[in-house]
């Protein structure tokens, strides 16, 4: 029997008889059986499937018109993913040349932003048949289906000059094309139909397409869906680092980074590696007398976490440091690390978990005078706030000097006598005075404590190359809190942005300003205070980059930072946020908005516009430091 069932011993020249039949030259060979003709075509597959034309191959100024789709063979499809780097090679005969009259090795760099199963043939397969075939099978016969792909081009890769080299190529470009260098610009050609496209696995190509810096301030690895993008290079990641030199604009610290992230979503781990990095040996930045200076990093701490970057990581092997080095990341405790706990009232602080030095330190009301709005809280109006401005402190000031404190500021309040004459002589109502006297009292256990004030700390507190931890955790009261963090960060603003500083060591250090849980601090709140705090940082942001000042934002809450603040951010790292208002605000590329809130602990979404194109990445596994309680 053979696969003709029945027919399979029918002869015609002999009737009925079921003997084989012989070919009319004899040679009975003939009829042994069918030739079978091959359907897999000679050679070996290269890539993973080819560009095609059937709904057009279109590349156009507006991404919206842009048609550029794939078809994927049947054994590339189970690797696929959305987000996935691809190249496609363009021609190189005959082609048109590129800018300067490149025109040799160029590559069309895209990602896939769209899969699709089609059908192969027209076909209803909405019905009962096939659905209770599809119910008894193991599977499906992936040569019944068409399986396309979309893609966003990014960017043309093309050789500036020497010889040609493909990014395809994952080898070691020859000694005559040492000097080429490898770049990118906008996608302006249209590649041929069934160009063969290719994964990119070349560690150059990736970088070039994506725009990522060679070298700078490390922050993750280069991830697609939540895993990492391998090459064929050695390490087989992609590193992706933040531009640090003044080589291609200002250093990325000095216009402003914000992460942000849910609970549990390891922003305080990223936050601990980044700042790790800003705190590497030799990392310094030029200063205008010509010295290269490391920079200081300033904590607020509400958690009491960062104290710990004081300390090694008992979690971090030899294997997993000696990867760090390979691959230039710092890691390790930071030696130069300080505690510098502010004393209120009888709260005590514990520091069981670190080893970093403390010092104890108060608030002198002496800096209400170039800040008044440190007493002013969140209740006084434009008219009480001009009244504590323009007559009450400077009248105290005149009285009692510039170095009197809260408690005398409070007995002069406390004279009717001057009450009386401010009302009579038309300066100050007197329900005017009687609401800044209420607003500015509840203070006497932040200002003037029984430790050093922190203008005399300095040298201490501003260190170049040291992290001083301010923490905030064991202070029970909201509005001491808020007095204390604001007092401290509006003292290093306004030795930044003076042209007369009082504090040179300030002035001629570069800082880095961090602050957790900065969504208590800037929010856009309503109030005198939260005005003159916004417009200080905001100037503070617009004025960084010259003065080499850094702010350095952590926040579960992004939504409430002010917008004044979020628009001087120049690089975004989200983590995962579940909340839908959260998410929006960070202004993210809708593709990758849409991943945050299903990425794992680590997985990270980088906007950076002045650095890279919108990518995904995933942090360390490990803290650089030590990081949690036990």
């Amino acid at each position: 029997m053979t696969d003709l069932g029945d027919f399979g011993e029918f002869n015609a020249d002999s009737g009925d008889d079921p003997s084989p039949s012989s070919s009319s030259d004899g040679d009975s060979s003939a009829s042994d059986g069918f030739e079978r003709t091959a359907v897999e075509p000679d050679g070996t597959d290269v890539g993973i499937g080819a560009l095609c034309v059937s709904q057009g191959l279109r590349i156009a100024e507006d991404e919206d018109d842009t048609a550029l789709r794939a078809y994927v063979t049947r054994g590339n499809r189970s690797s696929i993913r959305l987000g996935s780097y691809l190249l496609a090679p363009y021609p190189t005969e005959g082609a048109a040349g590129g800018p300067n009259g490149h025109s040799h090795g160029e590559t069309l760099f895209c990602r896939i932003t769209a899969l699709e199963y089609a059908q192969q043939y027209h076909a209803d397969d909405a019905t009962e048949i096939h659905a209770r075939r599809a119910m008894r099978s193991d599977g499906i016969e992936e040569a019944d289906y068409k399986f396309v792909a979309s893609l966003e081009p990014i960017a043309v890769l093309y050789e500036d000059s020497g010889e040609p080299r493909s990014p395809n190529s994952a080898g070691p470009r020859s000694a005559d094309s040492a000097e080429s260098e490898l770049k990118r610009r906008m996608p302006d050609r249209v590649p041929k139909p069934q160009t063969v496209i290719r994964t990119a696995d070349d560690t150059e190509a990736i970088k070039t397409g994506l725009k990522i810096p060679e070298d700078g301030v490390f922050l993750g690895h280069l991830s697609v869906g939540g895993e990492k993008v391998r090459t064929a290079a050695s390490p087989p990641t992609i590193d992706y680092r933040l531009k640090d030199d003044y080589d291609s604009g200002d250093p990325l610290v000095f216009r402003h980074t914000l992460i942000a992230g849910g609970t549990g979503s390891g922003k305080t781990h990223a936050a601990k590696n980044v700042l790790r990095q800003f705190l590497a040996d030799d990392r310094t930045y030029p200063m205008a007398d010509g010295r290269e200076v490391n920079p200081a990093v300033v904590q607020f701490d509400p958690q009491d976490e960062y104290a710990q970057m004081h300390d090694d990581n008992p979690d971090l092997d030899d294997e997993f440091a000696r990867r760090l080095e390979r691959e230039g990341v710092a890691h390790g405790g930071v030696s130069e690390t300080t505690t510098f706990v502010p004393k209120v009232g009888s709260a005590t602080y514990s520091a069981g978990h670190h080893r970093a030095q403390q010092v104890e330190f108060t608030i002198p009301f002496s800096m209400v005078h170039d800040n008044p709005w440190l007493v002013a809280g969140s209740g006084l109006n434009d008219n009480q706030y001009g009244a504590l401005v323009s007559v009450l402190l400077p009248r105290f000031r005149d009285d009692y000097g510039p170095g009197a404190t809260y408690d005398e500021f409070t007995t002069f309040l406390d004279d009717p006598a001057l009450r009386e004459e401010l009302d009579e002589s038309g300066r100050v109502h007197e329900a005017t005075f009687d609401a800044v006297r209420r607003r500015v009292l509840g203070f006497g256990h932040v200002f003037d404590q029984d430790a050093r004030p922190i203008t005399d700390l300095i040298h201490e507190f501003v260190r170049p190359g040291g992290l001083s931890v301010v923490p905030t955790y064991h202070i029970n009261d909201t509005r001491a809190t808020e007095a204390v963090v604001l007092a401290l960060s509006s003292l290093l603003i306004d030795e930044k942005l003076s042209n007369d500083p009082t504090y040179d060591r300030i002035k001629e250090t570069p800082l880095v300003l961090g602050m957790d849980e900065a969504h208590n601090f800037l929010t856009d709140a309503d109030s005198v205070q939260a005005g003159k705090v916004i417009k200080k940082f905001t100037e503070a942001a617009k004025q960084g980059r010259k003065e080499r000042l850094g702010l350095f934002l952590i926040t579960q809450d992004p939504q409430d930072i002010d917008d004044a603040v979020f628009k001087q951010i120049n690089t975004t790292v989200v983590l995962n946020l579940g909340d839908e208002d959260a998410i929006k605000s960070v202004n993210i590329p809708s593709n990758l908005e849409s991943k945050v809130p299903y990425m794992e602990k680590g997985q990270m979404v980088v906007y950076s516009p002045d650095n890279s194109e919108p990518v995904e990445l995933i942090g360390l596994s490990k803290c650089l430091t030590r990081h949690g309680r036990d």
